[in-house]
């Protein structure tokens, strides 16, 4: 690194620079090499630890610095924590030096503000919570520390993860990395932010209606929403069949790496498969592969921008010789039905008793906070659990009948309609407009709520690149029952064929279009 003495120029090739140029020049070339290390994998991150050319702190170091410069812009993340953090990070340098790393050695994850990690506040983004300190470590927090995992960061959620963006009146806003003006998705949408954002290197999400895939479709993401019990939740949630904990990240490796740690059972723990499923990271071609393609479920109104883009991601796969059909999934309803009856199979069990208790404290809940509780409370019971069971029944004979059973070996279709979508939507307040025709802005504009109705399902969201507003778009791909490494066998062809985000100059603007 170049200095100089005070008052003094330094000569260079260009002549005689003056120590403010020189200083500037400096940061410049700080702030670069910030990004370089904040943006890099944690796939190239590892390697390098490993060859000992670079250390964790020097990577959360370089994270911390960038949340100081852009964390009020995106306002993705609840609490900071860069003292036990660093601490962390220096265990981690310390086990690359005497060759006794882990699986995430060193390698940064942001946990969702409902993941729970002992002495840490937890708040589900509500008011009602924001003094609630945790006793203990969920079973996927032990995973992550017991793999060296550095957690550094708690990142936003919408209050009691029950919207598609990312607000609340305990956090207020947070706002999309690729154009400041619109939505970073929800429920998991902090985590979404913090990843396009440069923040972290890895993160969480939970996922009860769409939560990772929604914010993995507007952050230009990988998510996977895992079949259910894949990976161990809270067992008083076990009979919460519609949610799950998933895996987010830039790219797809990562987002294997990260699955293959949380992945599996865990002690104590009931709604946790065994064996441990470990996903590879090569597949075989998708030549000779039956795809199915499904553009809206029979029922949504997709944008010109996300239509031209999925079908460019279809010319991915076709071009490597996958046989990609559309297909009529007759599911006999439309997205209102299925909203309904994903609402009935969620509130008439244990998350509608949390949600009714809520009511006690009204006054301290957002407008989306109180609908759903007073929905919990006044119209939800046995009848409706039966008629949500029904519904998904008969959902998966169609999509059984229609794709699976007819030789296809995965389905493809939209994550969401469209990316262009207010930062601060309120859909019990505001209209949402695809396209210029109104639709539902609660959840007119998500294809994701079928696949927790079905959560056998594992489902991957996959970006398929850039809108006019610079903000991403994906699609969603489904793989028959617990057939997890189908949807990455299709994700991994994809991602060969197309050019990626967070690649070249492909990266976040931080700016409003």
């Amino acid at each position: 690194m170049l200095g100089a003495s005070a008052g003094f120029g330094v000569a260079g090739a260009m002549g005689l620079v003056s120590p403010a140029k020189l200083k500037a020049a400096q940061g410049a070339a700080g702030q670069s090499r910030d990004l370089e290390l904040a943006y890099m994998s944690a796939g190239e991150q590892l390697k390098l630890f490993r060859q000992k050319k670079l250390s964790p702190v020097e990577v959360l170091q370089a994270q911390l610095r960038l949340t100081e410069q852009r964390g009020k812009l995106v306002n993705c993340f609840t609490f900071l924590h860069p003292e036990e953090a660093l601490a962390q990070a220096r265990e981690s340098e310390r086990r690359w030096q005497q060759g006794t790393a882990r699986a995430l050695e060193g390698v940064t994850v942001a946990l969702k503000d409902e993941n729970a990690r002992k002495g840490w506040i937890v708040t589900a983004g509500s008011k009602v919570f924001k003094d609630r300190v945790m006793t203990s470590d969920d079973p996927v927090v032990v995973k992550l520390l017991q793999a060296g995992a550095v957690l550094h960061a708690q990142t936003t959620a919408p209050e009691m993860y029950f919207l598609g963006v990312t607000w609340s009146d305990l956090w207020g806003v947070t706002r999309n990395p690729w154009n400041l003006k619109y939505a970073v998705g929800g429920s998991s949408g902090g985590s979404g932010a913090a990843l396009a954002a440069g923040l972290t290197s890895l993160a969480m999400g939970s996922d009860m209606g769409g939560s990772i895939r929604i914010p993995s479709a507007f952050n230009g993401l990988w998510g996977l929403k895992p079949p259910y019990a894949r990976v161990p939740g809270d067992s008083s949630y076990a009979p919460l069949l519609p949610s799950g904990l998933g895996p987010i990240a830039r790219t797809l490796p990562d987002m294997i790496r990260l699955e293959n740690v949380i992945s599996g059972p865990a002690p104590g723990v009931i709604n946790s498969l065994r064996p441990k499923l470990e996903l590879p990271f090569s597949y075989p071609s998708v030549k000779g592969m039956r795809i199915a393609y499904s553009p809206d479920q029979g029922w949504a109104r997709v944008s010109s921008n996300v239509r031209r883009n999925t079908e460019a991601a279809l010319d991915v796969l076709r071009r490597q010789g996958a046989d990609v059909q559309l297909v009529d999934l007759k599911l006999g309803v439309d997205g209102n039905e299925i909203r309904r009856a994903l609402l009935e199979a969620l509130l008439s069990g244990v998350q509608g008793a949390d949600m009714a208790d809520l009511l006690a404290y009204r006054d301290q809940l957002t407008s989306y906070g109180r609908h759903f509780a007073d929905l919990a409370a006044k119209s939800m019971g046995p009848e409706q659990a039966r008629h949500a069971a029904q519904v998904a029944a008969t959902l998966y004979a169609a999509v059984d009948s229609q794709v699976f059973q007819n030789g296809y070996e995965a389905l493809i279709m939209p994550t969401i309609t469209t990316s262009e979508v207010p930062a601060d939507l309120d859909p019990f307040r505001d209209k949402l407009l695809v396209d210029g025709v109104e639709v539902d802005p609660l959840a007119g504009w998500v294809l994701t709520p079928l696949w927790n109705l079905l959560n056998w399902n594992p489902v991957l969201a996959a970006p398929t690149g850039l809108d006019p507003e610079n903000m991403p778009t994906s699609i969603q791909i489904v793989a028959p029952t617990y057939e997890d490494a189908v949807c990455i066998r299709v994700g991994t062809a994809l991602a060969k064929g197309m050019p990626q985000l967070y690649t070249g100059n492909r990266f976040p603007t931080l700016t409003s279009s």
